[in-house]
């Protein structure tokens, strides 16, 4: 005897695709990963897929969305729980270190889609989008820092919220390559949070 799959609604349905899909994707490529093998991962047809998101491409800008709001959210619960901006910034660095965090996961689907972008003007319009927010985010709480006096008033923060964001995406580099280790990181996210505060 069979058991009948699961009838979810729509909306819970679309977001355990998008979370398999960020699964799929981090362990693999955008490149390499199919619509089948995501649609299998999550237990369904790929005309289910299809129901939900009209390509690939689709899936995965709704993967970088999901990934981000993850991470906003966690960040925010993060810097608002913090006695200070500075304290807040260390424990976003310090935690986190699952490959499946979503700071991870954001860090790994930008990789994939820079390779992308110089042959998809969408993902790459998207992907100009989607890391102006997480910098404007980055900027936003450093100059909460410098208002409240735990970061330096003269560093710039535009400037250095770009910093932040290269960071992340050269550990993620690093990481894949095995270039670096979780004590280079550490060394490397203390000497930048030191700069900010002296």
């Amino acid at each position: 005897m069979s058991v009948a799959p699961v009838r979810l609604p729509a909306a819970e349905r679309r977001r355990l695709l998008i979370e398999t899909a960020i699964r799929v994707f981090s362990d693999g490529s955008y490149r390499g990963t199919t619509t089948a093998e995501i649609a299998r991962a999550a237990g369904i047809s790929e005309p289910i897929l299809y129901r939900h998101f009209a390509s690939k491409r689709e899936l995965y800008l709704a993967a970088l969305d999901h990934v981000w709001s993850k991470a906003r959210a966690k960040w925010t619960e993060v810097l608002d729980g913090a006695p200070d901006v500075a304290s807040g910034l260390a424990e976003m660095g310090r935690g986190h270190f699952s490959v499946r965090d979503c700071k991870f996961q954001l860090a790994e689907l930008w990789v994939q889609a820079l390779g992308e972008a110089a042959e998809d003007a969408e993902l790459r319009k998207h992907l100009r989008k989607h890391m102006r927010e997480v910098h404007d985010f980055v900027a936003n709480a450093i100059r909460r820092g410098q208002a409240e006096g735990s970061l330096h008033a003269d560093r710039d923060a535009e400037a250095e919220a770009w910093v932040f964001l290269a960071g992340g995406v050269f550990g993620m580099v690093g990481r894949r390559v095995g270039l670096l280790g979780d004590d280079e990181v550490d060394r490397i996210r203390a000497a930048r949070l030191d700069w900010m505060r002296s």
